[in-house]
């Protein structure tokens, strides 16, 4: 994991950009040092790695930031006032900025806080040291624990002061903890922060299971979680976040697969290979973690999909199976019945399987209840079971292209609901 160690962060693109200079210019008109980018921004930056959220720290009160901005004609959204959290947007860029501050009071979900000018205050109340990194628009780096840049080189997550008060400010960073060693540390997690985690690990039930839910979410999109997740059991994390949740043997096969095959992590598989194939566990926790109606679908189709992926398929089955469970639903299940299979899978019958199913692309159908209503066939229950019947032969047929020899099997089939039903018929061509 590359790093630079000196105290000067080479100018970032993010940093050179218009809105963060207008920004940081109204921040600090007449007053230099008045605003820094903190967290995320500065400890990727160093390691790197993408940034995707830019946050400020400043000196200025929330009403002073809110006046400067506008007289810099920045837009000002009071996205978090009573926390001393203002959103500038500047050349279409969101910036978080937020007012130095400090604790008075917490109760594991929330902080009351009081306004400072002090930053290593400021630092000494954030989560981990390498989240407390500050630097100004020239990438002048201040590290005011003095650990933030070292515990970076060495690749480790370790709490600010003790990390039992650290954890009852907020129970949300047990999983903070966990989240930030799968994506940056080194596989050696801190004792004293594991022991911490333990032993503080009810206080979750304080916790949203929204908040809880996209922690989890971030942390097995990270490349390889496997020593994290292990942690996470062995100190009763994870069945407190998963309690129906069986082993890790399939979460680490799915895992060492992706990494083998150089497949992109997908966090919504992993939580699956979790699980027992039960579908109403895994549809009572899905609904527990509150996710969004895309995944819970997502989730739930994989989840009861029954398809028997033990057999090789045939080219014609390949396509009619696709089509029926769809492309996403396809290569969830394919990749779960690879990583099962394990040393004994033909690894080169599920790479053509996988490369096959990525480059699907469904056909269209071209019958609909239009159609079916012109040849005269009664509205209604009888218009869907003609579609129905017409598309279950058209995939058996292995979706032939020939709109005559559709429209015929329609007619067939529309004559046979017809004479049922007592409709007028229609002489087939």
């Amino acid at each position: 994991m590359a790093i630079n160690l000196t105290n000067r962060l080479p100018v970032q693109p993010w940093m050179q950009a218009d809105g963060a200079r207008r920004v940081m210019r109204a921040l600090n008109a007449g007053a230099p040092d008045s605003a820094r980018f903190v967290g995320g921004c500065v400890r990727n930056a160093l390691l790197g790695q993408p940034v995707a959220d830019i946050d400020i720290a400043t000196k200025w009160e929330p009403e002073e930031v809110s006046r400067r901005l506008k007289d810099a004609d920045i837009a000002v959204h009071l996205t978090g006032i009573e926390h001393g959290t203002i959103t500038a947007v500047a050349n279409n860029q969101p910036y978080e900025i937020t007012t130095l501050r400090r604790d008075v009071s917490t109760d594991g979900r929330r902080a009351t806080v009081a306004f400072t000018t002090d930053w290593a205050e400021d630092a000494r109340r954030r989560d981990f040291h390498v989240n407390a990194l500050y630097c100004d628009l020239m990438g002048n780096l201040v590290d005011p624990t003095e650990r933030g840049i070292a515990d970076l080189r060495e690749q480790k997550i370790a709490f600010i002061g003790d990390a039992d008060t650290r954890l009852q400010e907020d129970y949300l960073r047990i999983l903070r903890f966990f989240r930030f060693n799968a994506w940056y540390g080194s596989g050696k997690l801190d004792v004293d922060g594991l022991g911490a985690c333990m032993r503080n690990r009810s206080g979750l039930e304080s916790i949203s299971v929204e908040r809880i839910w996209s922690e989890l979410k971030k942390l097995l999109a990270a490349k390889d979680p496997r020593v994290v997740v292990e942690a996470m059991s062995r100190t009763g994390v994870l069945q407190f976040v998963l309690p129906e949740a069986i082993g890790l043997d399939l979460f680490n096969a799915l895992v060492a697969l992706e990494l083998e095959e150089h497949l992109e992590p997908d966090p919504y598989l992993r939580l699956l290979s979790l699980y027992p194939k039960e579908m109403d566990i895994v549809a009572a926790d899905v609904r527990r973690l509150k996710m969004s109606n895309r995944e819970k679908n997502r989730l739930l189709t994989t989840a009861s999909d029954e398809t028997d992926f033990s057999k090789e398929f045939s080219a014609k089955n390949f396509r009619s199976t696709i089509y029926r469970i769809g492309k996403d639903v396809f290569l969830g299940r394919a990749r779960l019945a690879w990583a099962v299979r394990g040393r004994e899978a033909n690894h080169r019958y599920w790479r053509v399987l996988l490369q096959s199913a990525e480059k699907y692309e469904r056909p269209d159908f071209p019958i609909s209840g239009e159609h079916i209503i012109a040849v005269g066939v009664p509205e209604g229950k009888p218009v869907g079971e003609v579609l129905r019947s017409v598309r279950n032969w058209w995939i058996e047929e292995d979706f032939p292209s020939d709109v005559a020899l559709i429209a015929r099997k329609m007619r067939e089939l529309a004559e046979e609901v017809k004479l049922r039903e007592g409709a007028p018929s229609l002489q087939i061509d």
